[in-house]
């Protein structure tokens, strides 16, 4: 029960005079409160040391606190409107005791400014004493303060009741006040400010969550506006509230024309929609084929249903990826890229030198390609450089071994199949090669051992640049080169009826030899240690010297399997190498001259030979390296230290040339 105002007066000079508090008159939270004041030298007589912000302090300090400001504003007037004309005012602080705002009646602002409780002072307990901002602010919780129980004596007519305004987190963010003369004192004063404080907190809470919501909102808004997909929002009805950028591309139609059309004015004949209409259930990687329109719309669709937290169905959304871009994934994934360019073809003699300058000309157009040659001479690798030195090559290049297909798969293989085209046709259907190569390059190895039957399907898709799958009649425009390779005489092949004329000479626009591995033997001893190199050093094997008779036996040799077999036989040596050396003897018996030097003449070869092969090795790699390293010393500067530029200048990738740059030393 609070004492009356003569006994706290009396017991408030008694502990200003001696320092001593008679605590059955004093409450405890006041007692706590003097003896801090005390302790902190606190004149009672002269009003403390209020001190007082210049404008523009008060300025920054205001737009620090200006949503504290803007959301207590409002309470603070419903409770003024309360207790107007009956002398007092509603003070809002910070969480330091600085007063931002104040409510009042003229006569009641007039005394306040008497005692410096105006906007810009600082009423913390250490600076006006105990007060009700002061000392709610150090107990972090709501107290009133009445006449006398005031430390300093220039207030003891007041009445304060205030209570700390707690932020989101639990920390304390400033305080509210109401403070009028002492003899008005009433409890439920006290009650008011708590009640508004509540308010206050509350709606900070809220504000906080709409915060929260618009920052998760807008991010979900630029993640629908940028995504690669597209996106489209249906409500209940299946009318399209919304699309993305990505979705008006896809479908060639701007947002105008499809949000508030229902979702099958849209999409036609896709009867998966309706399922996710009518119960809610979702599908996914529907492919649809679309020729109504003119850019013939083909992607793949997948819908989701949007529920509330009832599960009650509130409409759904829609998922479009054009095909082109699932197929480029597909490709990317299943190794369809070229990895050779024109550098990484081995030799200088002068008929691989031609094959080079012709595939290198016909890189700069579309013309169909026909590579001939016997196995093993690296068809493959020139179709690949050709594609990476053409405008293709950011396109798929994709490869199909006509002569490892069974004859009744080819077509699937070609064309690709609907959903149940024949007995163990995957579920949903497969694009062919011609889709996947879409863009870019489709590859033809061994195209003599192709089927007359299949040989004109073929023809018909090269000549019209269409395809339709198996079991289906949707037209698919496809952009393809082609570049076939056979090791078969297509010619004589034309004349006995084994191969389609008309064909032949569609694919026989530009035509490029590759020349048997026998007819440029001047390039074996370097094809041989580009080899050795390479193959050493994917199976970790440190060779130091081979025999100088290996390079005389590979070159005599005729190599019916060409570089492909070169390589084999040298990967066999170094499986079978002891003590870091290559032998004579290591070389397959087919390779050898049908002279084998016996055990004992091996071990009577002059070992100063051996030695001095070893290092003419080491100082040819030598050279190698440092011719490139200063090509690429001299490209960085040409380029500026562009990666990308020098890179694709060498026909290597970036990683590749980082590899190098490091091995080197190179500064960038």
């Amino acid at each position: 029960m609070r004492k009356n105002n003569q006994t706290i007066a009396k017991a408030w000079e008694h502990f200003v005079a001696k320092a001593v508090i008679d605590m059955d008159i004093v409450p405890e939270i006041i007692a706590g409160s003097w003896q801090r004041c005390r302790q902190a030298g606190i004149d009672p007589y002269n009003g403390g040391s209020i001190t007082i912000m210049d404008e523009t302090e008060l300025k920054n300090l205001r737009g620090q606190k200006s949503t504290l400001i803007a959301i207590a504003r409002p309470f603070m007037e419903n409770i003024y409107n309360f207790v107007a004309g009956s002398g007092f005012a509603v003070i809002l602080s910070d969480e330091t005791g600085k007063i931002l705002e104040t409510l009042g009646d003229p006569v009641i602002n007039k005394k306040a400014m008497e005692i410096s409780l105006i906007p810009g002072s600082n009423w913390c307990e250490e600076s006006a004493g105990t007060n009700g901002i002061g000392t709610a602010l150090v107990l972090e919780k709501p107290v009133q303060i009445s006449g006398e129980e005031h430390y300093c004596q220039n207030i003891h007519n007041w009445t304060c009741s205030a209570a700390p305004i707690t932020g989101d987190d639990g920390q304390v963010i400033g305080a509210l006040q109401m403070s009028g003369p002492s003899q008005a004192s009433n409890k439920h004063t006290l009650g008011m400010v708590v009640a508004a404080v509540k308010a206050i907190e509350e709606q900070l809470r809220v504000q906080k969550k709409n915060q929260e919501l618009t920052l998760v909102n807008n991010r979900i808004n630029s993640v629908f506006h940028t995504m690669s997909d597209g996106v489209m929002v249906l409500n209940s009805d299946g009318i399209v509230e919304q699309i993305n950028p990505s979705a008006e591309r896809i479908l060639n139609k701007s947002k105008n024309k499809v949000n508030g059309f229902h979702i099958e004015e849209v999409l036609k004949n896709i009867p998966k929609i309706k399922e996710i209409l009518n119960s809610g259930k979702p599908f996914s990687n529907i492919e649809v084929m679309d020729q109504s329109d003119k850019n013939h719309l083909h992607c793949l669709i997948s819908g989701e249903a949007l529920k509330d937290h009832q599960g009650r169905y509130l409409g759904g959304v829609i998922i479009i990826n054009p095909i082109n871009k699932i197929k480029k994934l597909v490709n990317r994934f299943a190794g369809s890229e070229a990895r050779f360019q024109f550098t990484d073809i081995i030799g200088n003699s002068q008929h691989l030198q031609e094959a080079i300058r012709i595939a290198a000309l016909a890189a700069e157009n579309d013309s169909n390609i026909l590579l001939e040659g016997e196995s093993g001479t690296g068809k493959e690798v020139f179709a690949q450089a050709i594609h990476n030195a053409s405008r293709r090559r950011n396109g798929p290049f994709v490869a199909l071994n006509c002569a490892a297909i069974p004859r009744e798969l080819m077509g699937s293989e070609l064309f690709g199949y609907v959903e149940g085209a024949f007995t163990g046709a995957y579920r949903g259907g497969r694009p062919g090669k011609f889709e996947l190569a879409t863009g870019g390059t489709l590859f033809l190895d061994e195209i003599g051992d192709m089927t007359q039957g299949k040989q004109g399907a073929l023809l018909r898709a090269i000549q019209e640049k269409k395809i339709v799958r198996i079991g289906d009649d949707k037209i698919i425009p496809v952009d393809v080169r082609i570049i076939c390779a056979t090791n078969k005489n297509l010619r004589e092949a034309v004349e006995k009826k084994n191969f389609r004329e008309d064909l032949f000479y569609r694919l026989n626009v530009i035509t490029i030899k590759l020349p048997p591995l026998r007819d440029h033997r001047e390039d074996i001893p370097q094809l041989f240690e580009y080899f050795l190199d390479e193959i050493s050093r994917r199976l970790a094997i440190e060779i130091d010297y081979y025999e100088p008779k290996i390079v005389e036996a590979l070159t005599r040799y005729d190599w019916p399997g060409n570089a492909r077999e070169l390589q084999n036989v040298v990967e066999r040596m170094l499986c079978v190498a002891r003590d870091k050396r290559l032998s004579y003897r290591d070389l397959p018996s087919e390779v050898r001259e049908e002279t084998i030097i016996s055990l004992q003449d091996r071990e009577q070869v002059n070992p100063g030979t051996i030695a001095s092969v070893g290092l003419e090795r080491k100082r040819r790699k030598q050279l190698r390296a440092a011719a490139e390293e200063q090509e690429i010393v001299e490209l960085l500067g040409q380029y500026g230290g562009n990666i990308t530029m020098v890179a694709r200048h060498m026909g290597i990738s970036r990683n590749t040339l980082y590899r190098k740059i490091r091995e080197y030393n190179i500064q960038l």
